[in-house]
């Protein structure tokens, strides 16, 4: 198992912890999780690849966080039904998970013909799921909703796809999480840094005693290709719209095998991420587009690294 010394995240070390042998159904990669404690168990919901290419979204349980049972049966499969039915032809990926008023909000990518769009749906149990609306126009991804209010409104954040304003986190608010708008641009790539090329928000903000943590991927082009890795910023309390600070160095990169090669190389990308009462965070991430991992950190540390050695937002 590769480990830096100075890594802030530790990898588990029984990596990778889902993978398609696991899964009791025809896939081809298990990947981009969203994470979340259900009634004291974990619950994730991952996407895979079919052979077709095209993507489903699994769920798994977990007692400890590290050991992950799957599911008989995918959890969601593009719709049949309009009006998400022809924007998820070519299927649902990415899940972000948000517990908020007494259920789960998950945000997903919808993709079709007319490229990629942000769906919402909302679950309370994990058994049943009811699509609300598709909440983006096209080409948007990586959306993911703060589980408390600010005065009055929900808040987002996701990523456009733009070379215009190259691939930046931006935030929205809602009053009813179908309509949303007073959209801002928050942090934008920093140039000639690891995240040069785009960045995008991966986990559901954490909330913290400094602020909300925002763990998300950054990407480097380099002559045998894009490196994908992650990164962090804290945000105001009161005012998600304000960036504290944003880490100036990566928090992980791909180093062990299967981060490295697979179906997407060089890839750690996270959609999820658990803190726990002891003030340690789970973080989830897949591994070149073909696994599941995990690490754990210490929250405290992640602050530190946006509020001692931060490099501008914008």
């Amino acid at each position: 198992m590769a480990e830096s010394d100075q890594s802030i995240i530790k990898r588990y070390e029984d990596n990778p912890i889902l993978s398609k042998k696991d899964v009791p159904y025809p896939v081809e990669t298990v990947h981009n999780a969203g994470v979340v404690k259900h009634k004291g168990r974990y619950v994730m919901l991952f996407r895979s690849h079919l052979r077709n290419g095209r993507s489903i979204i699994g769920l798994a349980e977990s007692d400890d966080g590290f050991h992950f049972n799957v599911g008989p049966e995918p959890f969601m499969t593009p719709a049949s039904r309009e009006p998400f039915a022809t924007y998820e032809e070519f299927g649902v990926e990415d899940p972000r998970i948000c517990p908020l008023g007494g259920e789960y909000i998950i945000t997903y990518s919808a993709y079709s013909r007319h490229g990629a769009r942000i769906a919402l749906a909302r679950t309370r149990d994990f058994q049943t799921v009811e699509r609300v609306a598709l909440i983006t126009q096209t080409d948007y991804r990586n959306a993911v909703i703060f589980p408390e209010r600010f005065d009055g409104y929900y808040a987002r954040l996701d990523r456009p796809q733009s070379e215009m304003c190259p691939w930046s986190i931006w935030i929205s608010y809602s009053p009813d999480l179908v309509h949303w708008g007073k959209s801002k641009v928050l942090i934008k790539p920093f140039a000639y840094h690891w995240d040069e090329m785009k960045i995008g928000p991966g986990a559901t903000p954490i909330k913290t005693r400094e602020g909300w943590l925002n763990i998300f991927h950054g990407v480097f082009k380099t002559m045998d290709g894009a490196i994908y890795r992650l990164g962090v910023a804290l945000h105001a309390l009161d005012d998600p719209s304000q960036v504290l600070g944003v880490a100036d160095e990566w928090i992980l990169q791909p180093e062990d095998p299967w981060e490295v090669i697979g179906y997407v190389h060089n890839v750690v990308f996270t959609c999820g991420a658990v803190a726990e009462d002891d003030g340690s965070i789970k973080i989830y991430w897949g591994g070149a587009d073909t696994v599941m991992c995990v690490g754990t950190a210490r929250i405290d540390d992640l602050i530190d690294v946006c509020l001692s050695r931060s490099r501008p937002a914008l």
